[in-house]
């Protein structure tokens, strides 16, 4: 019984120490004015999961943004987010299912110093920039290796089909 007890402090002492943190990170981010990351929304009774628009800036992604969702384990910052494409993007590092291969947030990567416009600053460069060396789709890692005009057709294509509307300053 009281093992159980401890335990239950232990984790709600986590999730404290996690929603100050996000709170503090999230202003942060908020008062950047971010452009490459737009309308975040974050369910204030829930801190632990967000939700806003990757902007990219470079062909063949910027016709369209990418929503995405984040959320972080109650061990944050100790253990990392977790992102999650919410629109299909045609992209090497990123699978048909919305996951991500961004090294900053792996296990063996991660830092707890590592703040959350960092990953997002990570994931808009991966996202601008695709490492076909890293893929969750080898198909697409191929076609970027081999025939970057078709890759950038096909992507730019499938961001017409398949983005969002990016946002109007």
């Amino acid at each position: 019984m009281c093992a159980a007890r401890c335990i239950l402090v232990v984790v709600e002492r986590f999730k404290m120490a996690a929603s100050r943190r996000l709170h503090k990170e999230l202003e942060e981010i908020r008062k950047s004015g971010m452009k490459n990351f737009r309308n975040i929304q974050v369910d204030e009774s829930n801190i632990l999961t967000w939700q806003g628009l990757i902007v990219p800036d470079n062909p063949p992604y910027d016709k369209g943004a990418f929503r995405i969702e984040i959320i972080f384990p109650a061990e944050y910052p100790f253990k990392p987010p977790k992102i999650t494409f919410k629109t299909k993007i045609y992209h090497p590092n990123i699978d048909e299912k919305g996951q991500v291969c961004l090294p900053v947030i792996s296990a063996e990567n991660w830092k707890p110093a590592t703040k959350t416009d960092q990953v997002i600053q990570s994931l808009i460069a991966l996202v601008n920039d695709p490492q076909p060396e890293h893929p969750l789709r080898a198909d697409l890692a191929e076609e970027y290796s081999k025939d970057r005009k078709k890759f950038f057709k096909n992507a730019e294509e499938f961001t017409k089909k398949h983005g969002e509307k990016r946002p109007v300053d």
